[in-house]
């Protein structure tokens, strides 16, 4: 459904209402008996569990499973799949700068890309009373999982070149997908860089935010927002994160979440940042609600605050602390 995000975005702010939205589909797949092989497989049975959180929960919006490995997939990398655990990088794909070089950019026909923006089709059409968000890896994160994550750290020391040619590439291939993303009708998109919260302030920028820059100001637009995830902050690159020109950040458990606050711009949304194992998943339905309510008491008072889990939550996550979390939330209201 066309929602005007620009608007959306200015109600969020102006509202007193806490909002919560957790990232999470993982439940829905058990809510609709499917296996996370099928449903990150498969574009139908994707959306059919995105739909089924979106029926059971009030969240502020609707999200797509976080998956950090269909992008490389579609460059070519190997997937090891199991039926109830998220999919997983075998090795990697990249050796040397010259295998860099030679590396073609895929298109957007390549790996489960199609299943994944069927899956973006069908939960927009079939939510309309609230935004879709897709998702899509960070071009950082994206070059780490293809030529491996401490080899691409060392990469960016030795071989500086080399790096900004895979984040090249890496930038084409997101730019397109979430333009392809738009046109299916998704109301934004969560791009997931957890790798560049490894790197100082000053690295982030160079080799993660100049690219995710481009990509914001290519499909941004008042009906399209970009939300910069970065689990691997832990408070001294979210300068980093508000350059790019994202609309809403969202931070992993790593951080303190109201000194995120403190250090946004309050007409950006700063999205987080509950545990999503050792709370959501491993805690108590007593201790789900405790926890949601101790992060509410903290930062409810940031108007750009929006009460999210830290991360995607986990495969076998407990309903009741789902319920918990936002009996938490409407008890705080």
């Amino acid at each position: 459904m066309r929602i005007n995000m620009k608007n959306w975005q200015a109600e969020t702010l102006a509202s007193k209402d806490i909002k919560a939205m957790p990232i999470m589909t993982h439940p829905g797949i058990e809510i609709i008996g499917e296996t996370v092989k099928n449903a990150c497989c498969n574009g139908c049975v994707h959306a059919d569990a995105v739909v089924a959180l979106a029926s059971k929960y009030p969240t502020h919006a609707a999200t797509v499973i976080m998956d950090l490995t269909t992008e490389a997939e579609a460059f070519g990398a190997e997937v090891h799949f199991s039926e109830d655990e998220v999919p997983a990088i075998v090795g990697h794909l990249l050796n040397t700068p010259d295998d860099i070089y030679a590396l073609p950019v895929p298109s957007l026909t390549a790996g489960r890309v199609p299943e994944y923006l069927k899956a973006n089709l069908l939960a927009a059409e079939r939510i309309t009373d609230r935004p879709v968000f897709g998702g899509c890896i960070g071009p950082f994160s994206l070059a780490g999982r293809l030529y491996d994550m401490s080899e691409i750290m060392v990469l960016v020391y030795q071989d500086p070149d080399a790096a900004h040619v895979l984040l090249e590439k890496c930038t084409e291939f997101i730019m397109k997908y979430c333009l392809a993303m738009k046109v299916a009708g998704v109301n934004g998109v969560i791009m997931a860089e957890p790798a560049a919260g490894l790197m100082s302030n000053d690295d982030c920028k160079k080799f993660s935010s100049e690219y995710v820059k481009r990509i914001v100001e290519k499909v941004q637009d008042d009906y399209f927002t970009v939300v910069l995830h970065n689990c691997g902050n832990t408070n001294h690159c979210t300068e980093a994160m508000v350059i790019t020109g994202a609309k809403a950040l969202h931070v992993g458990n790593k951080c303190d979440m109201s000194v995120v606050l403190q250090d946004t711009p309050q007409n950006i949304l700063c999205m987080g940042n509950l545990d999503p194992v050792s709370v959501f998943k491993d805690c108590t339905p007593e201790q789900m609600y405790n926890e949601t309510k101790a992060l509410l008491d903290k930062c409810a008072s940031f108007p750009h605050f929006v009460l999210s889990s830290g991360c995607d939550t986990p495969p076998a996550t407990p309903l009741a602390n789902i319920d918990k979390f936002f009996e938490a939330v409407q008890d705080f209201r």
